[in-house]
């Protein structure tokens, strides 16, 4: 018997037990689709964190208060950033393009009857272009607005949808803690990023921020909670960190430990992307189990088989067919169900893939080399586990195989 006859004769015997050979495909089908299905979705968790980050601004340095050890506290870190700081590393680092600082804190604002507690965030005019925010409507906070204490805010989508409808907002009046503020802009949708929605905000000028509604001010200057930088290109961050680092711990006058802790966009990006690079490779890991269970089944139904088709076996070697003829028969018929498995569950895993896609915000991708490897793997799962029934039947004696015992 030649290859061809023996890939024949082997389909025929196949389809000859739909059922059977159906239920011996299911482990491998599982397996296939789960393993694709996984590192799709690893792959659009990653592009969802990189998204996430990139919506944030680009090129982008974060100043918090607080030593990085205190960031890890069950407690709120101490208040060490002032305006003045922002001011400074704006004009004496050079590789830095805009800085935006920031107080925010969360209040109740109202318009009429309608009422929500929101955060609140007191901004400079560079906000707009270090955070990557566009202006819907109206206009932006402008540095005459800071100057003069103006109490005129720019209101998040979410926020001007739940306090006016289909009302033009412009000009509207709104209160927070009392005060009286009109509404110059509102802002482009912008989404969620890590949880929280950034277009559930209310503008202020910082300054107004500081003297009517926080009171964020100390002997050192006023208080703020966060400082985003934006930095001239990707390959200047390094730079811009160590400048800005040297930089606070001079003006802060620092001998031992940071008070401020400096956070690089691109760190972030990394670590959240390693993170979930190593959950994929471990749900990976645990889906592939289900290939090593399917490929235990192909090995039982073939050696079920072998019991069956005994008196075939013991005709086939009366009339000259060699032992490589009857292992190759059987090997082929392990590796069809296998790869035929394997087929499927690509069409499966994939067509989760898409579904995934459709239902959730992750931009879930089908990996070439995923399809490509769990294809493999099934067939060479196929060949491992069908050798044995193989080599069982191929040994089997003629004479004792045609009496069927």
């Amino acid at each position: 018997m030649n290859f061809l006859e023996s890939v024949k004769m082997a389909s025929k015997t196949l389809v000859a037990n739909k059922m059977r050979s159906s239920l011996t495909m299911l482990g491998i089908i599982i397996g296939n689709a789960s393993v694709i299905a996984t590192i799709g979705m690893g792959e659009g968790a990653q592009n969802f964190v990189g998204q996430q980050v990139e919506s944030l601004g680009t090129n982008l340095l974060f100043i918090v208060p607080g030593s990085p050890k205190a960031q890890t506290r069950p407690v709120s870190p101490p208040q060490t950033l002032v305006l003045a700081d922002a001011e400074a590393i704006a004009s004496q680092v050079p590789s830095v393009k805009e800085v935006a600082p920031q107080i925010t804190g969360m209040q109740r604002i109202t318009y009429g009857n309608a009422n929500q507690s929101t955060t609140v965030v007191g901004v400079t005019p560079e906000f707009l272009t270090v955070r990557s925010f566009d202006v819907a409507q109206g206009r932006f906070i402008t540095n005459l607005d800071l100057r003069r204490n103006e109490q005129v805010v720019a209101l998040g989508a979410d926020v001007a949808e739940t306090l006016f409808g289909n009302t033009d907002p412009i000009g509207k009046q709104i209160r927070i803690r009392n005060v009286s503020f009109s509404v110059i802009g509102v802002m482009q949708p912008k989404g969620s990023t890590f949880g929280q929605n950034q277009d559930d905000v209310v503008l202020v000028p910082l300054t107004t921020m500081a003297n009517r509604i926080t009171g964020n001010s100390s002997p050192y200057g006023t208080r703020i909670n966060f400082i985003s930088v934006s930095v001239e290109n990707e390959e200047s961050m390094r730079a811009a960190q160590f400048q800005i680092e040297n930089l606070l711990r001079l003006r802060h006058q620092i001998i031992d430990e940071d008070d401020f802790t400096v956070r690089n966009q691109k760190d972030l990006q990394a670590t959240m992307g390693a993170i979930t690079g190593a959950l994929t490779l471990l749900l990976a890991a645990v889906a592939s189990i289900s290939l090593f269970v399917g490929g235990i089944g192909i090995m039982n139904i073939m050696l079920v088989s072998v019991t069956e088709r005994t008196k075939e076996i013991g005709l086939r070697k009366a009339i000259g067919a060699s032992q490589q003829d009857i292992l190759m028969q059987f090997v082929i018929e392990a590796v069809i169900l296998s790869v035929a498995g394997g087929l499927v569950g690509v069409f499966v895993g994939v067509s989760g893939i898409l579904l995934i896609g459709t239902l959730t915000p992750f931009d879930a991708g089908v990996s070439t080399m995923a399809i490509a490897l769990a294809t493999g793997v099934s067939g060479a799962t196929g060949l491992f586990f069908g050798v044995i029934p193989a080599k069982k039947a191929a040994q089997l004696d003629p004479i004792v195989a045609l009496r069927g015992t």
